[in-house]
């Protein structure tokens, strides 16, 4: 497996760890909103998190009735400086650090610390973990092409005007040694200062398993599901826009 540097620099402006469950019909949300009795000294900011419904009902003669539901499915909690986020659900958890994003230890371990407390209280079957890396490249103009800094820059058509505003790509890859999927976005932010140039690369990577993934595994799988972010991260790099970050 690759090792890649440690980039005292990194330009990661958000992390999360993503575990979805399969919805038990037995499980109430009074359920999840307990678990703030034991976090309430770090989390303490409380919030519902909602979903809609609609429902388009047609009669004959009658002109169609539409109904919007929305019901409460989860609950989020912040911690007071705002840095890190816990979103518990009926149908998953997602614990979410802003930057500065510190080391990939302390992120998991507070992670799993959280992950504990909504297991106790919900006994889940997961069915799908993932990792998701929003980095905010800033890059000083001027620049002679995208392909400076970025392995796989936007092209464009030789016989067109070569001034670009904005770009948007998507892809999303298969790695078969840990059977895993990745999807790397990488946009154009506005130029609002005009010695940087502002690049977005949002890594999420993730597996999947319907017949469900045990728990050991799953954090054995969010291991792997790193050295693949880190991989796809520092392939989509140049080495100049590596020396940035070191």
């Amino acid at each position: 497996m690759a090792k890649y540097p440690v980039l005292s620099k990194a330009p990661i402006t958000e992390a999360l760890i993503d575990i979805r469950v399969k919805v038990r019909e037995d499980l109430k949300i009074e359920q999840i909103d307990s678990i703030y009795n034991s976090i309430s000294r770090e989390y303490p900011v409380k919030k519902t998190r909602s979903k809609f419904e609609g429902r388009l009902e047609f009669k004959k003669g009658d002109s169609p009735l539409s109904a919007v539901t929305e019901t409460i499915d989860g609950y989020i909690f912040t911690s007071d400086d705002q840095k890190q986020i816990l979103q518990a659900r009926l149908d998953g958890f997602t614990f979410n650090r802003l930057k500065p994003y510190e080391t990939w230890e302390r992120f998991r371990d507070e992670a799993r610390r959280l992950w504990e407390k909504y297991r106790k209280l919900t006994s889940p079957e997961i069915i799908r973990v993932a990792l998701r890396y929003i980095n905010r490249m800033e890059f000083p103009l001027p620049i002679k092409d995208f392909s400076d800094y970025l392995t796989a820059a936007p092209i464009v058509p030789a016989g067109l005007p070569q001034g670009v505003n904005s770009f948007l790509t998507r892809i999303v890859i298969h790695e078969p040694e840990i059977d895993a999927g990745g999807t790397i976005t990488q946009a154009l932010e506005q130029i609002v200062n005009p010695n940087i140039l502002p690049i977005i690369l949002d890594i999420d990577v993730f597996k999947q398993k319907s017949e469900g993934i045990k728990e050991e595994e799953a954090w054995q799988t969010l291991e792997k599901l790193r050295h693949f972010k880190n991989k796809i991260f520092f392939e989509s790099i140049t080495e100049k826009a590596r020396g940035l970050f070191l």
